[in-house]
């Protein structure tokens, strides 16, 4: 029985490279809508108890969702069909700085959600 990476890789990824730039965009949309609470209600809050590395992190979390946006288009070419084989490093340095930041942006959030619970 083949490894889960070994049947993965027959996978053609390359036609989901719009659907997966179009939810994220309808993702940061969604962010988009709920970013004036949080700067009316939760910033306040952590600035009024001095929580400076949670404020950081959250204002980290706004630049890279503003860079992962604009990566998208750069996404969307390197992975688009057909895959040329000269944008295969494209491909892997785009993929990871994406993946970072999503995963970056996934774990504050919960974590100022959990900070700003009591108040909502």
């Amino acid at each position: 029985m083949p490894s889960f990476l070994a049947r993965n890789r027959r996978i053609d990824v390359s036609g989901l490279s719009t659907p997966i730039t179009a939810l994220f965009v309808v993702v940061i949309g969604l962010g988009a809508c709920l970013y004036p609470s949080y700067r009316v209600m939760v910033r306040p809050y952590l600035e009024l108890h001095d929580l400076r590395a949670a404020n950081g992190a959250f204002e980290l979390k706004e630049h890279f969702a503003a860079l992962a946006l604009l990566i998208q288009p750069l996404y969307w070419r390197a992975w688009r069909r057909p895959l040329a084989p000269t944008l295969a490093g494209t491909r892997r340095i785009v993929t990871f700085l994406l993946a970072g930041m999503v995963w970056w942006n996934f774990i504050v959030g919960n974590v100022i959600n959990h900070i700003g619970g009591p108040l909502q």
